[in-house]
């Protein structure tokens, strides 16, 4: 325990850790840049979350031994792809470290010149703001330039360390969402 009473943390494993952060469902996207030779280069990330409407800021956490993350940060600019539930394919193909991800996959350049996947529900361009510590992860933070069109498709889920549908219906959001910088009130009147 600490002096206010509190118990300390790391009193528990990584393996539980993981268990019990398994719980939130979160959506997946892939992080893509540029090499220094031109060639497109990306990574899966489930760590991806919109910061701030003014400025219009989205942050996503790498590993701090990724070796995309090491290409974003050299160029400055990434592109966020938001997967559909159709793309557990490129989603897996995104986690495998393999020299060429992109081998076989349609993408279109954003106008920073970022790889966007093809087939996604939308894109997100930007360029990095700033780069905080976050323990064995960099928290990057991105200002958004450009956004691309909304697929109405239904969006790929991680959840329990598995991939999840979403096949229901969208209900009217509760009142009580004001708040959430992702919802549109506007959109529902």
């Amino acid at each position: 325990m600490t002096e206010t009473g509190a118990p300390e943390s790391g009193t528990f494993d990584q393996r539980t850790f993981r268990h019990v952060m398994g719980q939130f469902c979160t959506g997946v996207t892939i992080i893509a840049t540029s090499n220094d030779e031109g060639k497109p280069v990306g990574f899966a990330c489930q760590s991806f979350a919109a910061l701030s409407l003014e400025p219009p800021l989205v942050l996503f956490c790498p590993m701090k031994t990724s070796r995309t993350w090491r290409h974003v940060e050299a160029s400055g600019r990434f592109a966020v792809s938001v997967l559909g539930q159709s793309q557990e394919s490129v989603s897996a193909a995104f986690g495998r470290s393999v020299d060429d991800k992109f081998e076989g996959l349609d993408w279109t350049p954003s106008p920073l010149g970022n790889p966007t996947i093809d087939d996604s529900l939308t894109w997100i361009d930007c360029t990095l703001e700033n780069v905080l510590d976050g323990g064995d992860h960099h928290i990057a933070i991105g200002r958004v330039h450009a956004l691309g069109d909304v697929n109405d498709g239904k969006p790929l889920l991680f959840y329990r360390g598995a991939y999840l549908s979403t096949n229901h219906p969208q209900q009217h959001p509760a009142s009580s969402l004001e708040s959430f910088l992702t919802w549109d009130a506007g959109a529902w009147l």
